[in-house]
């Protein structure tokens, strides 16, 4: 029996995501709230202590990390349809990229999305009730971050992490003018987990992302959004995501 605990199809929430509709795989989706804070409860806590989205729980087991979740259903389901070649070199190659995504790409987009997104949020409450959000979550890299955006990140950071925006743009760009998915023929979680950090670039970076500048990203973007078990996956919103109840976990 497979649970997924996630924000809904978007960022690192995604990858497990479209990984389970891709392989066919039967589970209950759970949404986890973040404009209430759900993932900082103690309810939460209790599936993930680092109070964090993605978390997967397969009979009582729980694996957390985006990626490390893909590739444990690779593991845990051999049968279902593969998203990891079966050639070892291959696999390097796909590995690259995911570990790229994770340690490089998905970093300088998340900062910029804290700037826009969660500074004015935070920038909303009150000092009571800020300190109040801040004291609950347990990671304290995250208690940080949460401090800097809701008193904006400093110009030059802003402006470093564009820079690797546009260099990480211009080497999926490169690579996917090569081949016509990130590891070679065939699509694999390389696309997945990258995807998840793409998808939607061109409308919220449209200077760095766009038709004359990006014509195989935007290519390769639009064909993982027509893949079937991509439209399954969006179809189903967050609203349709029952959070978990408190009093059953």
């Amino acid at each position: 029996m497979l649970t997924l605990y996630s924000f809904g199809p978007a960022a690192n929430s995604l990858k497990p995501l479209l990984a389970l509709y891709e392989k066919g795989l039967e589970f209950t989706p759970r949404f986890v709230d973040p404009k209430r804070f759900e993932h900082h409860e103690d309810w939460f806590k209790q599936i993930n202590p680092r109070g964090q989205v993605p978390a997967l729980d397969h009979d009582g087991h729980i694996i957390t990390e985006s990626t490390v979740i893909c590739e444990y259903l690779e593991d845990a389901f051999p049968e279902a349809p593969a998203l990891r070649p079966a050639d070892p070199v291959a696999i390097a190659e796909m590995r690259v990229w995911t570990k790229w995504v994770d340690e490089y790409f998905c970093w300088c987009v998340s900062t910029i999305g804290w700037e826009r997104m969660i500074g004015p949020s935070a920038r909303q409450l009150s000092d009571a009730e800020f300190e109040d959000k801040v004291a609950r979550i347990p990671v304290a890299e995250q208690r940080t971050k949460w401090r800097n955006a809701r008193a904006g990140f400093p110009r030059e950071v802003i402006d470093e992490e564009m820079r690797k925006i546009r260099l990480s743009i211009a080497r999926l760009e490169a690579r996917l003018a090569e081949s016509p998915w990130l590891a070679g023929d065939d699509y694999t979680l390389a696309d997945i987990c990258n995807f998840a950090i793409a998808n939607g670039m061109q409308f919220g970076f449209p200077e760095v992302v766009n038709a004359e500048a990006t014509p195989h990203l935007l290519g390769w973007i639009d064909r993982i959004n027509a893949r079937p078990a991509a439209q399954a996956m969006f179809a189903r919103s967050k609203s349709e995501m029952p959070a978990r109840e408190p009093a059953t976990v």
